[in-house]
């Protein structure tokens, strides 16, 4: 006899005769409740953009982080729940590091990605180690998707992440509420010759188009990570607003 789907919704690690994992699958539509954000690879980097919601004029704009640095020549944009992002990031970072102290460079994309990834899977009841201790673990899904962006010995990639782990090597995604009309938008406008200030450009018409509110320097974010420099950088409102003009003074 078969369990009703809401008996298969207490636990996190049961899967359903069909194969379904639902608490994997609401984590996923918990992403599509969250901020919009945009990422794009170039042969010259890979840009990101994010919408940031701010719900109340008295809210501080700069309160509100949407992309964040993972590693000098890493960084990441997120939709979801933040707070889970911060345990995946802070995984993310000491993972980098440690990389770092332990082969005397920087950690390639995928592997820090991969890695990320391991994380997301730690999620049920506990499990045994080798010392017959229980292992502290998430007890759900994260409840977050990552756009994972960085430069490496192998050049620029973007990596897309969801709650069950899985990760996907994109060249332009899109994430959040609006996530399926910026897709739309992206696969018709993306060429892979784009130059990174075409990028910028592209991601963030893309958010204007899907934001409810008018793209202000104040309400989005952008940054990008250049293959020249292998840096990732968060742009100040001043660099926000020269690439919004250039937005303008394309359409115009």
């Amino acid at each position: 006899m078969f369990l009703t789907r809401s008996e298969y919704d207490r636990g996190v690690n049961t899967f359903s005769p069909e194969g379904r994992l639902f608490q994997v699958e609401y984590a996923m539509e918990a992403i599509k409740l969250g901020s919009t954000a945009v990422g794009i690879q170039t042969a010259e980097g890979v840009v990101l953009a994010v919408e940031k919601r701010l719900s109340s004029p008295l809210l501080e704009p700069n309160s509100v982080e949407k992309l964040v640095e993972i590693d000098e020549h890493v960084g990441c944009a997120m939709s979801g729940l933040v707070a889970d992002a911060r345990t995946m990031i802070e995984h993310a970072r000491v993972e980098a590091q440690n990389h770092r102290f332990t082969f005397d460079e920087a950690m390639p994309v995928e592997s820090l990605t991969q890695a990320t990834c391991d994380l997301a899977l730690r999620f049920g009841e506990g499990v045994e180690d080798d010392e017959d201790k229980e292992e502290e673990m998430m007890s759900r899904p994260f409840g977050v998707s990552l756009l994972i962006a960085g430069v490496d010995n192998k050049g620029p990639a973007l990596f897309y992440t969801d709650p069950s782990g899985t990760y996907i090597r994109w060249l332009a995604k899109a994430i959040g509420a609006g996530a399926e009309g910026a897709q739309s938008a992206l696969q018709e406008a993306y060429y892979k010759s784009m130059t990174l200030k075409e990028a910028e450009t592209l991601a963030l018409r893309t958010l204007r188009e899907v934001m409810e509110e008018k793209v202000e320097s104040n309400n989005v974010e952008v940054a990008a990570v250049r293959t020249d420099t292998k840096k990732f950088v968060i742009y100040t409102e001043a660099q926000v607003k020269e690439c919004l003009s250039r937005l303008e003074n394309r359409d115009s």
